[in-house]
């Protein structure tokens, strides 16, 4: 996990996979990077229990993954579009693999510039997603 600046001085993380490819980004902005890491934190606590909605981006083709919070305020969501709804399936389980491999109180790696994301948005589709409790590369 890293924690990365964006150009509107906020913080997000990222989560990247062991060849160094971004799987997933926090959804919201964090006003320093200790608040981002706690948002990580209690997301990787309940790494075995999220459930994500898989939804069509609007703007172009393609399926993402988010995951909603306690108030419905998306807390991750895929880095990226996915051409399938199978693919993005697979990369959210491949996800919470990931997220539940990650070691507690594991530094951050040191803020890095970046550009504003802007968030994908789109049409839900029914059903919640649960990942399985075991195995999946990144």
């Amino acid at each position: 996990m890293q924690i990365e600046r964006a150009a509107n001085g906020r913080y997000q993380w990222q989560l990247k996979a062991p060849n160094g490819r971004i799987v997933a980004v926090s959804a919201m902005v964090h006003e320093s990077p200790q608040e981002a890491d706690r948002a990580f934190a209690a997301l990787r606590g309940d790494a075995a229990e999220l459930t994500a909605r898989i939804t069509h981006v609007r703007d172009g083709i393609g399926w993402i993954w988010v995951v909603p919070g306690p108030r419905g305020v998306p807390e991750a969501r895929s880095s990226r579009a996915y051409e399938r709804y199978a693919t993005c399936q697979n990369a959210f389980r491949r996800f919470t693999a990931l997220l539940e491999r990650q070691v507690p109180g594991h530094p951050p790696g040191p803020p890095a510039v970046a550009r504003e994301r802007s968030p994908h948005a789109g049409a839900d589709q029914p059903g919640p997603l649960r990942p399985p409790r075991s195995g999946g590369d990144a």
